[in-house]
Parts: structure tokens; C-alpha cells; sequence
């Protein structure tokens, strides 16, 4: 049990928060923020706009804790590691040894995208392991549903208690075995259609031409050029990469596009790929992270007859 700051560890201290009232969440985080400040740390809140006020509340004026737009930092979980690692890079470079963060997810992550929301929080072992991080990972256990925290649990090597104790979790799992796991996710309803686009064995410029001619004008520009980069890139990977058949299947939608891209092999060796950017560019890992910073919604799967990425762009939170 740790009640105290991690004084001169180097390495992630990964914690899970399990509330279920505004006082259970203040006893933990509180406490927790006001040590950082005592201790001369960088202590940051990264939460939404109804738990940051409770938080500021609930803090001295003026005590020293740092508030971050939580939901700029989480609109796509390879991009929260990169700006995260970012920052802490910039505290570390100031002479930090030790930065406290006090996070959560927003609640859209809970629903139909938080496979890749999950695979962020089991990354997230490794991705901040060379940083003096402790972070608290807020989850409320009166909304998140239950195979989502059973998921925290996997990924969290530990929870903190409003007793001020920080035990460790029974169901923990290396992210070098969790990120191998091939999870369930749902199936997007655009799927039970017959797809808009299927192309086997295109060329990038193929790719790139039937999500133009596909989208019509439906989406905005933005959406749709950032698809257009994560399937060229998705495209390129399978055919240097993969095993043929390539196919790429679209779909269209009033609020989003789905790409499918399969190909006979068996994906990416690495699991961090398309969370970090692994490797030296010969595995297609740059590519996988380019196009999980391109789109809203990204899955991954093998199956008997190979490996495939769903991409979404547009509007990912369809109804399951």
C-alpha cells in the first residue's frame, strides 16, 4: 500500500480511481493533487468540465494545480499519448522527478469505441514508462458499464482508495499480452449493407479515388481527407506488408464512412502499433500510426482468413 508520492521513482505508477459519489472521488484525488503542489511537482487535472469544477471546488484558490481541457487531450487515444508524452517530455526537460496527472476519459469513450480506448489504457504501461508519471484514471462506477471496468481493472496495475491506500489489481495484464488479445467490438450496422466500394488488390491512388467518388459530399472535407490518408496508408501496408488477397470494402452513412481493409496475413507483429510509432518503417508501423491519428474509430482483427482494420470517419458512436 502507497500513501504517499513515489518519491524518486522513475517509471509509470498507473492507477485506477473506482467512485461512485462526489466525496469518494475528492477523498482520493485531492489529497493526491495537494501533495504533488507540496512537493514542488507538476500536478495536472485532465478531467471534464463537471469533475474539474467539483476539483477546483474543492482546492485551495490558487494552490498550484495545473487544468487541461480534458476533451481536446482525448478526441483520439494515439493522439493522447502523443501529446501527453509531449508535456511530460517538457516537465522532465525542467527538472521534474516526479509529475502527478488526475485524468478520465470522456463518456463517449465508454460506449461502441472503447476497444481502442481500452488498448490507450493497456499502451499506456509501456508508452509512459520511461517518465516519472503517476497518474489516477477516474472511473465512475455508477455509469461505466461493466465489461469496461472489468477492462480498467486489466489495465490498471493498481486502484487507489479514498482510505488513501493504493492496492494492487487481481486482474492485471501486461499490455504485451493484453494489445495481442483479439477483442470483440461491435459490428457497425453500416456492415449489414452491401458496401458502396469493393476493390481487391487496389493500388493506393485506387484507394484514395473511391473514398472521394464515395463520399459525395456527405461528410466534411476534414473527415474525409483524414480518411483518405489512414486508407492509402492502410492500402500500402497490406500490399507491402500482408498477404493477398487485399480487398477494401466502403460504406457509407449520413454521418460517417467505414473502411474496411483485409488482406491473408496475420497484421502487424508489434502491439503498439498505430498507438506508437514502432519500429524503423519497414513493419508498417509509421503508417498504422498515421492512420490511427486520421481517424474517429479504429478496430483491428484476425480471423482464419487474415487480418483486418475497420476505419471510421465521421461519427463513430453509432447505436450498438
Amino acid at each position: 500500500m502507497r500513501t504517499d508520492a513515489a518519491a524518486g521513482h522513475r517509471g509509470y505508477l498507473h492507477d485506477a480511481v473506482y467512485y461512485d459519489s462526489d466525496d469518494d472521488l475528492l477523498a482520493v484525488t485531492v489529497p493526491f493533487l495537494l501533495a504533488g503542489v507540496k512537493a514542488g511537482e507538476p500536478t495536472v487535472v485532465s478531467l471534464g468540465a463537471r469533475n474539474s469544477a467539483l476539483l477546483r471546488g474543492a482546492l485551495p484558490a490558487g494552490c498550484g494545480v495545473i487544468f487541461l481541457a480534458g476533451g481536446d487531450l482525448y478526441a483520439r487515444p494515439t493522439a493522447a499519448i502523443r501529446s501527453y508524452r509531449e508535456m511530460l517530455a517538457g516537465y522532465v526537460a525542467d527538472g521534474a522527478r516526479q509529475i502527478r496527472i488526475v485524468g478520465e476519459l470522456p463518456s463517449s469513450a465508454l460506449g461502441v469505441t472503447w476497444d481502442w480506448w481500452a488498448r490507450y489504457e493497456s499502451a499506456t504501461n509501456h508508452a509512459y514508462d520511461d517518465f516519472p508519471l503517476w497518474s489516477l484514471c477516474a472511473y465512475d462506477t455508477r455509469s461505466t458499464p461493466a465489461p469496461v471496468l472489468r477492462d480498467v481493472a486489466r489495465t490498471h496495475p493498481r486502484h487507489a482508495t479514498p482510505d488513501g491506500g493504493h492496492m494492487p489489481s487481481p486482474g492485471y495484464t501486461d499490455p504485451f499480452t493484453y494489445l495481442r488479445e483479439n477483442r470483440p467490438v461491435p459490428p457497425d450496422p453500416l456492415q449489414s449493407t452491401p458496401p458502396v466500394v469493393e476493390l481487391f488488390m487496389p493500388t493506393a491512388a485506387q484507394a484514395r479515388a473511391a473514398v472521394y467518388a464515395a463520399d459525395g459530399g456527405r461528410l466534411p472535407a476534414d473527415d474525409v481527407e483524414d480518411l483518405v490518408v489512414a486508407v492509402s496508408e492502410t492500402v500500402t501496408n497490406a500490399m507491402r506488408h500482408g498477404r493477398p488477397p487485399v480487398c477494401l470494402r466502403l460504406w457509407v452513412g449520413t454521418d460517417r464512412m467505414v473502411a474496411t481493409v483485409s488482406d491473408g496475413g496475420d497484421g502487424p507483429k508489434d502491439p503498439f502499433s498505430g498507438l506508437l510509432p514502432v519500429g524503423d518503417g519497414t513493419d508498417g508501423g509509421l503508417g498504422l500510426w498515421i492512420t490511427y491519428q486520421s481517424c474517429n474509430h479504429v478496430t483491428a482483427h484476425r480471423g482464419p482468413d487474415g487480418y483486418t482494420l475497420r476505419l471510421t470517419a465521421g461519427n463513430p458512436h453509432f447505436a450498438a
